[in-house]
């Protein structure tokens, strides 16, 4: 199941959390790459958000062109020089950066504190709460000389200070432009003139096999460099444990590990093809990044309004299949009565939301969004995703075995709250 809403905005996740802002988040399996240099297994073990993000993706790599040749012992370029990482490293290695984030924490006052037998002791100072400073670091990109830094949105979530750390070893204060969690993009301005910086590719031409690159600091291990494959492309989110994100995820055999995230995934050329932000805990050789198209077209718009407006429709939904119609039937009798064996089952609908004015229903069979047919959670994800605000979408479903045509006006997907 999943939700087209705001993931930080719920209280029940049906599918899974996945990319805890700055923290090691075990759902299903996944964990975010942080806090590398803090835990040995690369993250702390909260439920909260913290800023235990990974360090630099210090070290990059270039060759002529990409490969498609797999020798028996290494990838090689097609000048059938089995180095050509080291010429990508050497030439784009110094526009990797390390973050480093800091942010303050006020711990939870326990109920207890109001009793009158604790204040007698205690007085005024027990509801004051008590405050710590939460330190962690990631990795970044540079991608303009004047400053600006492509990251991971849960690297610097919440943070006060932010630092950024060049390969030269200059540092700089950096200011957070803006932060998506929905697609986990952020981007952050340093003061510099005439730095470095790493060309994007094209994400769209992207096909499996295809030499692929990763920088970092893994487990506090500064400037690692691995290499592999690109092993799939278009990896949905849902289908690999993230459904409460927004991204379609590029997968890769190259080693991740905590303390990559925010940094370049690259081509054989040395052009940035992703960001590296995720892996599979307990996996090898499963690591995904983001899409370099998706994290340009998301970057710019935080750049120029520091937010990013997403659809929002404001439904949980799981993928209908016979199996779990005949289950439902089972346990509900003659309650359910639907015709459908395959679509989308809106399982509940967030009150005062696009969805509840337009007029859908829990136990609606989502059919048809402007007479596409949907059969499966990320089909549904994408079309919203892909519509504009305000413009009416046409959405068919079987209710109770009748067909019902609603229209339904996405929102702007609601803003989460600090508290």
């Amino acid at each position: 199941m999943m939700k087209i809403y705001n993931h930080h905005l719920a209280s029940k996740n049906i599918n899974t959390r996945f990319l805890l802002p700055c923290i090691r988040a075990k759902r299903k399996g996944w964990m975010l790459m942080t806090g590398a240099a803090v835990v040995l297994s690369g993250c702390s073990n909260l439920n909260s958000r913290t800023l235990e993000s990974e360090q630099s993706l210090a070290e990059v790599q270039k060759t002529t062109a990409p490969s498609s040749v797999i020798m028996p012992s290494a990838i090689i370029g097609s000048s059938g020089d089995p180095n050509f990482v080291v010429e990508v490293v050497q030439k784009v290695g110094g526009a990797v950066v390390r973050i480093d984030s800091a942010r303050t924490v006020t711990s939870q006052v326990p109920d207890e504190s109001s009793d009158p037998f604790f204040r007698r002791f205690f007085g005024d100072r027990i509801s004051q709460g008590r405050q710590r400073v939460e330190r962690g670091s990631g990795s970044g990109f540079i991608i303009n000389s004047s400053g600006q830094i492509l990251t991971n949105s849960h690297v610097v979530d919440g943070a006060d200070q932010v630092t950024v750390t060049l390969k030269d070893g200059r540092t700089f204060d950096g200011k957070v432009l803006g932060e998506d969690p929905v697609t986990d993009v952020a981007v952050i301005q340093i003061n510099g003139n005439n730095l470095p910086i790493l060309a994007l590719g094209n994400s769209n031409t992207l096909q499996p096999g295809e030499a692929v690159i990763a920088i970092g600091n893994p487990l506090g291990l500064n400037n690692t460099v691995t290499s592999g494959i690109l092993s799939a492309t278009d990896r949905s989110s849902s289908a690999i444990g993230a459904s409460d994100k927004r991204v379609d995820y590029l997968q890769t055999d190259a080693a991740i590990n905590p303390g990559n995230s925010g940094g370049p995934l690259l081509n054989a050329g040395g052009e940035v093809i992703g960001m590296n932000t995720a892996i599979i805990q307990g996996a090898q050789g499963l690591g995904f990044a983001i899409p370099i198209n998706t994290v340009q077209k998301i970057s710019q718009e935080l750049i120029s309004k520091g937010r990013v407006d997403h659809p929002y429709l404001g439904v949980e939904m799981v993928t209908l299949t016979p199996e779990l119609k005949e289950r439902i039937i089972r346990r509900s009798g003659n309650r359910v009565n639907w015709v459908a064996d395959q679509g989308v089952l809106l399982v509940r609908i967030v009150s005062e939301s696009p969805a509840a004015i337009g007029g859908l229903k829990a136990g609606d069979v989502m059919k048809t969004i402007n007479n596409q047919p949907v059969t499966k959670v990320d089909e549904v994800q994408k079309l919203v995703e892909n519509s504009q605000i305000g413009t009416p979408l046409q959405v068919q479903v079987d209710r109770q075995g009748r067909t019902v045509q609603l229209t339904v006006s996405p929102a702007p997907l609601p803003v989460r709250s600090e508290n």
